[in-house]
């Protein structure tokens, strides 16, 4: 398999993986396929991956438990804002039931 192709392969299931990946977890994707990418291959792509996105908002990151793609930590203030936290907002009928919960209390 040609490396420009196995790059792009790992990208794709990186991006779309909700967990880190090992490298054997990696080569178990391609166990079907005629022609499979050594261990060896896989990790030659991976760290060639890394100096590939260097100029990029996202970085493949090797972490205990495998590789996983993420943003950068210089661009997290703007990427933070996508999950604002709204204060809560309580019923009445929950405000009441705090209410009499806390006169009661010993």
């Amino acid at each position: 398999m040609e490396i420009s192709k196995l790059k792009n392969i790992l990208e794709a299931v990186l991006l779309a993986a909700e967990r880190s990946l090992t490298v054997i977890q990696l080569e178990g994707l391609f166990e079907l396929d005629e022609e499979r990418p050594t261990r060896d291959e896989i990790r030659k792509a991976l760290h060639e991956m890394v100096a590939d996105n260097a100029e990029r908002g996202y970085e493949i990151k090797e972490v205990a438990s495998g590789y996983r793609l993420q943003v950068k930590q210089e661009f997290s203030i703007w990427v933070g804002r996508l999950w604002e936290e709204k204060p809560a907002r309580y019923t009445r009928a929950l405000l009441e039931t705090m209410a009499l919960i806390a006169y009661r209390q010993p």
